[in-house]
């Protein structure tokens, strides 16, 4: 196929034109040619400086629980280096309520441009897939895994009116006393509902749940005695335990915690095999293009991995993971199923 210029000179000569005239005629057809190419250019040039501009204005993170407790806190500190880092306010939107359902169908909703982030949580993001028989939204479909922020052991405290001492004691009471002993959680089929009855399942004893509307009631209504165990994580029930306004009784992962070093596992106070951690992540809404998910998480991970924030999250007993999306997707897909199975064992249903 002739050329642009080829093109044009052949016409020209066709119609009687000598050699200069197919030469300016050409000289034109290429002037076009730049012209249009500069024009896409132009056009093209905002689309990549704004998605390299990323944020170019606030940007909400949606929190699924009330303010105080351990997702809030991880969100705060994040959001604040993550404003240093954007030059642009990072706003906590604390969304509670429906064990989170309510913060997750809001953020499913929202376009997937960046400027809408979710604060993932065990409960809200794998356990309610298996408690709940239909959710507003699809928990995978729906939402974009952009960064795996931290695990955040969970702990196991008493009231210090309760006279077992030890998880030994407590499960030795509750083995002789089914269902006497009872424990506040954050809401039915929340998080540390299917930790305790974990507990129970793997000791072969019998509690009674105690339903709350969120963690921070459950725990202050055990301070109170109003009910005599809850299983907050680590970050939420440290001041309590080292006011000593709390006893704790063992925390769920398979390693001590630096925090609590003289507080026993699970598996040390005789729960063989049990491990339960609460964790926290950030997402985006389903679709949210690769690129961009990619750019949030480097900045995230810049952001936990900074000295500052990693050293308060770790002073509070969260480790940060910083892991990212194919990584985060692979963890709440192992994370589903696991709770799919406790649940079911349980005969936990919420509807």
């Amino acid at each position: 196929m002739a050329s642009v210029p080829e093109r044009y000179g052949n016409r020209c000569r066709a119609t009687g034109g000598d050699n200069q005239g197919g030469t300016e005629v050409a000289s034109h057809a290429w002037h076009f040619v730049g012209a249009l190419f500069g024009s896409i250019v132009a056009l093209l040039s905002p689309m990549a400086l704004a998605q390299d501009a990323y944020p170019s204005k606030p940007v909400r993170l949606v929190v699924p629980y009330p303010p105080g407790g351990a997702s809030d806190i991880t969100a705060r500190l994040m959001g604040q280096k993550l404003a240093e880092l954007w030059g642009q306010q990072v706003v906590v939107d604390n969304r509670p309520g429906a064990n989170g359902i309510v913060a997750l169908e809001h953020v499913a909703k929202q376009p997937a441009d960046g400027y809408t982030l979710l604060f993932a949580n065990l409960g809200p993001n794998a356990i309610n897939p298996a408690v709940y028989s239909k959710l507003p939204y699809d928990p995978i479909k729906d939402f974009t895994p952009i960064t795996l922020t931290t695990l955040v052991p969970q702990v196991l405290v008493a009231s210090p009116t309760l006279e077992a001492k030890t998880l030994k004691d407590v499960i030795e009471y509750a083995r002789a006393n089914p269902g006497k002993l009872n424990y506040g959680t954050g809401g039915n089929g929340s998080a540390n509902h299917l930790g305790v009855e974990l507990i129970a399942m793997t000791a072969g004893v019998k509690f009674t749940a105690v339903p709350y509307k969120g963690d921070a009631q459950a725990m202050t209504d055990t301070l109170s005695g109003q009910v005599q165990m809850s299983m907050p994580t680590v970050p939420a029930a440290l001041p309590q335990i080292k006011s000593g306004k709390l006893r704790a009784l063992a925390v769920g992962t398979k390693t001590r915690v630096p925090a609590l070093p003289d507080v026993p596992t699970m598996q040390e106070a005789g729960v063989t095999g049990y491990e339960s951690a609460s964790w926290g992540g950030v997402m985006g809404p389903g679709g949210m293009s690769a690129a961009l998910a990619a750019k949030i998480n480097a900045d995230l991970v810049r952001a936990l991995k900074s000295p500052d924030v990693e050293g308060k999250l770790a002073a509070q007993g969260a480790t940060v993971v910083a892991a990212g999306p194919s990584e985060f997707a692979a963890f709440l897909a192992d994370e589903i199923r696991k709770w799919d199975r406790v649940a079911k064992e349980a005969n936990i249903r919420v509807e």
